[in-house]
């Protein structure tokens, strides 16, 4: 394929030698296309992406979901990838899996939220056909943020901050009209890692 001077390269935000299909907690951040406010706009919107959020593990029986919110313009969620061969149940992701020996059978982070994207997208396409509603079809930007959870301590914090995010929109990194800073995102995103 011919890449032209103007096409940006999409650089990958994930980590190079990480398995994100093996057991483990993952906080999920997915953004609506240039930070429009779809799910405050369109109720039947969010109540497809809320659906199809709470359909996740009949189409992938190796998770388990947490925590999860619907803001106005993004969704945050935590996904438990189990380990189905020692039923053992859901843990903390351990330090990173450098060996890329064995074969993997279990649907990575990415492969998960993807397929929900494009779900949510199909579903809500048929839904504004089917009432002529005239909006844009694909309504999620093109990649997604992804936390990787280590310890109790963390996943107790994202657990609390999602619960509590929609009371804390105007400090919300993902509000265009953020009037300060949360703390939380200071902590994820930056000095508290």
């Amino acid at each position: 394929m011919i890449r032209l001077d103007s096409e940006k390269q999409r650089k990958s935000i994930r980590l190079k030698e990480y398995d994100y299909s093996q057991s483990g907690a993952y906080f999920v951040t997915i953004c609506t296309y240039n930070q429009e406010m779809y799910f405050e706009q369109y109720p039947e919107l969010k109540a497809i992406v809320l659906g199809q959020w709470q359909k996740l593990p009949d189409r992938f029986p190796n998770i388990e979901l947490d925590e999860f919110v619907i803001m106005p313009n993004h969704i945050h969620g935590i996904i438990f990838i189990v380990d189905t061969d020692s039923n053992v149940g859901a843990g903390l992701a351990p330090a990173l899996n450098l060996s890329g020996a064995t074969a993997r059978v279990a649907p990575t982070v990415g492969e998960i939220i993807g397929s929900y994207k494009s779900i949510c997208i199909t579903k809500w396409l048929r839904y504004i056909r089917q009432n002529n509603i005239n909006t844009l079809g694909k309504f999620w930007q093109r990649n997604y943020y992804e936390h990787i959870i280590r310890n109790k301590h963390s996943l107790n914090r994202i657990q609390e901050y999602i619960h509590y995010n929609p009371l804390k929109w105007e400090l919300d990194r993902e509000n265009p009209a953020r009037i300060g800073t949360d703390e939380f995102d200071e902590w994820l995103y930056g000095k508290g890692k």
